[in-house]
């Protein structure tokens, strides 16, 4: 399994394997880059179907997490873990607590949270064996709620852009994944009056969001083709891709899912298109703010304020694209990179 030359390798300073005989526990840790503090990043679980994709996760997401830190202004860099493994299966707190001592060996240059297959609960366990973990139950808990509420301003910034309007009463919202995130997302679009359409794997959660906020149902392999105003993936990356990008019909991409472009070069295609895209990272930068505002003062209201300048930066995003015929990712890029470079610059010069 080669790592410098992995498609997705991009200058990682730190890419890590580890494992424990006793537990079973497979798991990577990716250290993108430290320029602005230590590595900052959930730990996702998943039942990968070879090795090879779960080290592309880890790189991918790795990376994400550096520009999504960057931008949202707070003093962490970017990393990621993978367990390989279903959760429901061989998740124990054994091999919990085994991973725990792992990242606890990496003295503090990684620092691990809940992600994708992984929680609150597995994280108070995770902190038995180390410091280095975040979102702890008598911490700042579940980042979902502020993740969901950056995507919110997200999608409010994008339909006043995109759209000029200054409310969300009537717009016709997709959102593609009912998790954590994108079910606290549907509460916040109903109470704003949107028109919801859902879609998930799990029927008896999609019923609860058609119970709960009056939501369309949509069978998944539907959703994405909707004729909406805004498609807001919420589910696993890679969901635009060259065989998706053809059914889009809506007009506005912001979503809380990481990675949702396949290559950059759909972010491209999007811009041509003129389907105003709201940059991943930046949108769902909420649960990373929650999570780096854990310790002595932390309050869920101060988070949230912090949260709300996601909506603002995204119209710089929006605007300075507009004005440099650029695609919103290359120019979200472009800023996050410019605040990374410049770190590393005075790292270097002291």
């Amino acid at each position: 399994m080669p790592v410098f030359t992995a498609p997705d390798f991009d200058n990682h300073e730190q890419v890590v394997f580890g494992s424990d005989a006793e537990t079973g526990l497979r798991c990577i840790v990716a250290i993108h880059n430290t320029a602005l503090g230590p590595a900052l990043g959930g730990c996702r679980m998943r039942d990968y179907a070879t090795e090879d994709d779960a080290l592309t996760d880890a790189l991918r997401l790795s990376r994400g997490m550096t520009y999504k830190a960057a931008i949202a202004g707070i003093p962490y860099g970017g990393g990621k873990a993978v367990i390989l493994g279903d959760p429901a299966v061989v998740k124990t707190p054994r091999l919990l607590r085994a991973f725990g001592r792992f990242i606890d060996s990496l003295g503090g240059r990684y620092i691990t949270a809940e992600d994708v297959g992984t929680t609150v609960g597995d994280m108070d366990i995770v902190r038995q064996k180390t410091a280095y973990a975040r979102g702890i139950s008598d911490g700042s808990g579940n980042p979902s709620p502020a993740t969901a509420y950056g995507v919110y301003m997200a999608i409010r910034a994008a339909v006043q852009y995109g759209m000029g309007r200054t409310d969300l009463s009537g717009i016709r919202i997709a959102v593609q994944g009912l998790g954590n995130v994108g079910y606290a997302l549907c509460r916040f679009l109903n109470e704003e009056g949107a028109r919801l359409f859902v879609a998930d794997i799990r029927p008896e959660t999609v019923n609860r969001a058609v119970d709960e906020f009056g939501a369309e149902a949509v069978p998944p392999d539907q959703i994405l083709g909707l004729e909406v105003d805004v498609f807001s993936p919420c589910a696993l990356g890679a969901v635009i891709n060259d065989f998706t990008i053809g059914m889009l019909k809506a007009g506005i991409i912001a979503g809380g899912a990481n990675n949702q472009l396949a290559e950059p070069r759909h972010g491209e295609e999007l811009n041509r298109r003129r389907i105003l895209y709201a940059p991943d990272y930046v949108a769902n930068a909420g649960g990373v703010i929650d999570v780096a505002s854990e310790g002595p003062g932390y309050s869920q209201e101060k988070v949230l304020h912090r949260v709300e300048a996601i909506g603002q930066t995204m119209k710089e995003i929006f605007i300075r694209a507009e004005a440099e015929k650029l695609p919103t990712s290359t120019v979200a890029d472009r800023m996050a990179e410019d605040i990374i470079h410049k770190a590393g610059a005075e790292t270097i010069a002291a």
